[in-house]
């Protein structure tokens, strides 16, 4: 069995427990940040499990650069396995990927190409826009001269970011808040991209078809 084939099999086994950790670990930072008056026990449970998943992640990541040949082809093709190892809120990024991945195995794909770019790009940033809102709100909420102070204020922050509407009135103050708006900015451009093309794809194959029938 070549290196190709040990790591597809070994992503095939491991990609739902990557699911259920990713999950774990985006419920469990916003339990931390949602609830701030949280007793030392259940604090140091959250807080636990934040760090076992991503120490999986870690984990995992490493068992995958061990089982290649060509580790430096590995990092720079696998780039995005990396950033999201190392800032692990951006998981929502590979959170939508396993899951198709996983379905694929499983059956046939019941969407056409254009839907499921749409389906997944659009679960991406809903869940991208929860992970920013919370990292957000954990940096500003009692900075001095902040106006992000709840969680509703962080959403509708990340929501006029992620769509680059951008009606400053709310914004980051804090250094990690910039960094994380800056961040959001970028992802924001690719994905409302990708939903906007595949949709516009979608709709030109409509009219071929309405065209072709009626010829």
């Amino acid at each position: 069995m070549d290196s190709e084939e040990r790591l597809r099999v070994w992503e095939e086994r491991a990609d739902p427990y990557l699911l259920v950790a990713s999950l774990l670990y985006l419920a469990a930072y916003a339990v931390q940040v949602l609830v701030p008056g949280l007793s030392p026990g259940w604090h140091t449970f959250w807080l636990t499990v934040t760090v076992v998943t991503w120490s999986v992640f870690v984990v995992e990541y490493l068992a995958r650069l061990i089982l290649c040949d060509d580790r430096r082809h590995f990092v720079r093709t696998r780039w995005l396995d990396l950033v999201v190892t190392v800032l692990p809120l951006l998981r929502p990024l590979r959170i939508v990927e396993v899951h198709e991945r996983v379905q694929r195995r499983r059956a046939r794909p019941r969407l056409n190409l254009e839907a499921r770019v749409m389906a997944y790009t659009g679960l991406t940033v809903v869940l991208l826009g929860f992970a920013a809102s919370l990292a957000v709100l954990h940096d500003e909420r009692y900075a001095p001269g902040a106006n992000i102070h709840t969680f509703g204020e962080a959403l509708w922050w990340a929501a006029s970011t992620l769509t680059t509407t951008g009606y400053g009135d709310a914004t980051p103050v804090t250094v990690r808040g910039r960094l994380v708006a800056v961040g959001v900015m970028f992802l924001g451009v690719a994905l409302v991209g990708a939903v906007v093309g595949s949709f516009s794809s979608w709709l030109l194959r409509r009219f071929r078809l309405e065209g072709e029938r009626e010829e």
